[in-house]
């Protein structure tokens, strides 16, 4: 093996080009990964509302027949897994990769080609779990899969097989960056930034990490005994064989309550950066909010039955989640009071940023309501696999995950592309996509409470549904009218936005000390910090509460105390950013790496060859697996950074 590595790595040699397309596709750089996590996760986005928009078409008048049931099936359940674990979850982890390492002073990720496989991870795990379109059939029995709907016997095609093997291999991407971040954020903040200094958003991330790494295991447990089921013959989940299927419903949401977390969290993190920065005040209560945080992470676990309220547990154990599920509301609400709270009385800077954070809030209340109501076992009872779970889940995620990443990525991205988004634009997004959102899932609440099973192909006019349905099915399309209107103004904004300067909102934080787009080493000095709004004391001193508002061109002061001054060039950047653009040479990066894709080209064929399971593909798993292997070795030769001279031809 060893002579193999070697002959690999001397084939592999190190690219040392930091131009062109290639230079993307070995990149490790933290800050590239995380933008080739955004692309590559909007447009699975973008998929996943092509998916919605079939599904609404097809229920928006009765008796439709526009796609087969079978089809159908396959539409809600592929909508469901790639909003969740191909759109919502790596548009959080874009943030993650950019924004983490500026946010606490480091120059980089702890794992840098650790990053970079998880990235090529997702992205071949993404692509498997969508070929099922094209090869013989796409998941279908939710994203939930549930037992025994699962088995051969009632799922013979290789539907279940692209779920299976698809989430392992996204569960392996994901756990890579959650070690990475935990790493990252425990060990490499700036000098001065203790725990109680980080920002909200990396509370939130450690937090998210933490959940990541306990939860994927148990969801990897239940897909290796489902594997087993299907290929092997094995009994975990079928009754004929001694098996229990209510095992899987356990297992699944053991997992699956931390997973809506995962999901959450981030986007409150984002929100707690946003909401100060244009309130113009400090976020009201952040210990509370750090530690509301941290008991939602711990409380998450308590909570999984009561997604089974209806499955025959009993009395005691329905009242007891019932209980933990009324309890995690509490800090939650805490959250809520304290951004109001941050917002009451500030000096109120009405941007697109702004404006997605605020309908964040609005629509998650509504969510959060009427997720209370279904902690009562007897109402949930009745709301049960009702469109009145699809109203709830999308106010959360949609209104919850979807806006508050929406506010991220007007927010951050001046810093991350150097350019403005058109505001106009920006609130015409946002109007319609609050108008459109609510057009859509709020009428799902009457159809629910009206009976209308979710998950339905169709049904009749006489149910009463009509008007409801074709309602919602014209706010999907607001939806997506949005959606156009956001990418129209990214895309203008790469071709010839509005230049940002290096502090467009007069941000509170790290990031914001340094050039947008940042330079390849972030910080030519690590920075020492004193307080917890480092770079807003930078700027005015005095805990910032006599900050005047920054007039645009000119220099910032200090308030009437007149104690800190920060003069600005003609290009806007000051003394510190200046500070932060030379003086870099001897500084380590590391280097480009061919083997984090090698790697999950690898792992990919070896799903393949697993989903199929024919004696021609357990060879392609085992060559597969084989090229993963020996690649993860021959990794080892590489050196682990890059010489300085060459860090200062890529810089410039």
């Amino acid at each position: 093996m060893v002579t193999i590595s070697a002959t690999i790595a001397g084939a592999l040699r190190r690219p040392t080009s930091y131009e062109g397309w290639w230079s993307w596709v070995t990149t490790v750089d933290h800050k590239r990964i995380g933008i080739l996590y955004g692309v590559t996760a909007f447009i699975f986005f973008l998929l996943a509302g092509v998916e919605a928009l079939m599904i609404r078409v097809q229920l928006a008048g009765p008796n439709q027949e526009i796609v087969s049931p079978e089809v159908f099936s396959q539409l809600f359940t592929m909508h469901a897994l790639s909003m969740i674990f191909l759109a919502i979850m790596p548009l959080s982890a874009a943030f993650f990769n950019f924004m983490i390492p500026l946010m606490i002073g480091a120059r980089d990720v702890a794992f840098p080609r650790l990053n970079a496989l998880s990235y090529w991870i997702f992205l071949t795990g993404g692509i498997l779990l969508n070929s099922g379109w094209f090869l013989g059939g796409s998941p279908n029995a939710g994203w939930f899969n549930y037992a025994n709907l699962t088995e051969n016997t009632f799922n013979p095609g290789h539907g279940v097989d692209f779920y299976v093997v698809g989430l392992l291999i996204l569960g392996t991407a994901t756990m890579a960056a959650g070690f990475n971040f935990i790493v990252t954020i425990l060990n490499m903040r700036a000098p001065g930034m203790t725990l109680m200094r980080m920002p909200v958003f990396v509370w939130m991330t450690l937090v998210t990490s933490f959940l990541i790494i306990l939860a994927f295991p148990v969801i990897t447990v239940g897909l290796i005994e489902l594997l087993f089921d299907r290929t092997f013959g094995t009994s975990f989940f079928d009754p004929s064989g001694g098996g229990d299927p209510v095992l899987w419903q356990h297992l699944f949401w053991v997992f699956g309550h931390p997973e809506v977390y995962i999901l959450i969290l981030p986007a409150m993190g984002i929100i707690s950066e946003v909401l100060p920065t244009f309130s113009r005040k400090p976020l009201f209560g952040y210990p509370v909010i750090v530690l509301s945080g941290v008991i939602i992470g711990f409380m998450g676990w308590g909570v999984w039955s009561h997604h089974m309220f209806t499955v025959g547990l009993g009395p005691y154990a329905n009242a007891a989640f019932a209980g933990s599920t009324m309890v995690i509301a509490i800090p939650t609400g805490v959250k809520i009071f304290n951004w109001i709270a941050t917002m009451w009385g500030g000096s109120i800077n009405i941007k697109t940023p702004l404006l997605f954070a605020v309908g964040f809030v609005f629509l998650f209340i509504i969510g959060g309501l009427s997720g209370v109501m279904h902690a009562s076992p007897p109402s949930d009872a009745q709301q049960q696999d009702t469109y009145f779970i699809v109203a709830h889940i999308h106010y959360v995620l949609f209104g919850g995950s979807i806006f508050a990443i929406f506010a991220g990525i007007y927010y951050w991205w001046p810093k991350m592309t150097g350019r403005m988004l058109g505001e106009t634009l920006g609130k015409l997004h946002f109007w319609l996509m609050f108008i459109g959102m609510n057009v859509t899932f709020f009428p799902m609440h009457f159809l629910g409470l009206d009976g209308m099973p979710r998950r339905v192909y169709t049904y009749d006019s006489a149910m009463g549904w009509d008007f409801w349905n074709g309602v919602a099915t014209v706010g999907a399309f607001l939806i997506a009218v949005s959606t156009l209107i956001f990418l129209h103004n990214a895309l203008r904004s790469l071709r010839k936005g509005e230049q940002a300067a290096n502090d467009p909102w007069d941000g509170r934080t790290l990031e914001w000390s340094i050039s947008s787009p940042p330079p390849v080493y972030n910080f030519a000095t690590i920075p020492t910090t004193h307080s917890r709004d480092a770079f807003w004391e930078e700027k005015y001193g005095n805990g910032g509460h006599d900050a005047p508002v920054p007039v645009a061109g000119g220099s910032e002061t200090a308030g009437a105390s007149g104690e800190h001054t920060i003069d600005r060039s003609p290009d806007g950047t000051s003394e510190h950013d200046i500070g932060h653009q030379e003086g870099h040479h001897g500084i380590h990066m590391p280097g480009l790496s061919y083997y984090p894709v090698v790697i999950a080209i690898g792992l990919t064929a070896a799903g393949y060859g697993v989903i199929y399971h024919e004696t021609f593909t357990w060879a392609l798993a085992a060559v597969g697996a084989g090229i993963a292997m020996i690649a993860t070795y021959a990794w080892s030769f590489e050196p682990a950074s890059e010489e300085p001279d060459s860090l200062d031809e890529r810089d410039e």
